[in-house]
C-alpha cells in the first residue's frame, strides 16, 4: 500500500472542493440562461436534494481541467487524489437518485 503523500492529499482536497466552490457559479449561469432569478435557484438548491444532487454533479465538471492539467504534467499523485476526491460525492447521488 502506498503511503499519503502531501501530492495525493492536495489532489483529494482539490476534488472535493471544486465542485462545492463552483456550485454557485453553476446556479448563477443557469439562472441566467433560464432568465429566472439567482435566488430562487439557490433556494431550490438549498432546500431540495434533488436539485442539489444535480448542480453539484454539474459541479464536478471542472474537476476534469485539473485532471487533464496534473496528468499532463505527469503528477499522478495529485490526479489520483482528485479521482478519490470526486468519488466521495458519488454514494450522496446514488443515494438521492435511489430515493425517487
Amino acid at each position: 500500500m502506498k503511503k499519503l503523500t502531501k501530492e495525493y492529499v492536495l489532489g483529494f482536497l482539490i476534488g472535493v472542493l471544486t465542485p462545492i466552490l463552483f456550485l454557485p457559479i453553476i446556479v448563477f449561469v443557469l439562472s441566467q440562461s433560464r432568465h429566472s432569478e439567482f435566488s430562487y435557484l439557490w433556494s431550490q438548491v438549498n432546500d431540495s436534494v434533488e436539485y442539489l444532487s444535480r448542480y453539484l454533479s454539474l459541479g464536478l465538471i471542472p474537476n476534469l481541467l485539473w485532471f487533464y492539467l496534473f496528468l499532463n504534467g505527469e503528477k499522478y499523485a495529485y490526479t489520483r487524489g482528485i479521482i478519490f476526491g470526486m468519488l466521495i460525492y458519488a454514494p450522496f447521488m446514488v443515494y438521492v437518485n435511489l430515493i425517487k
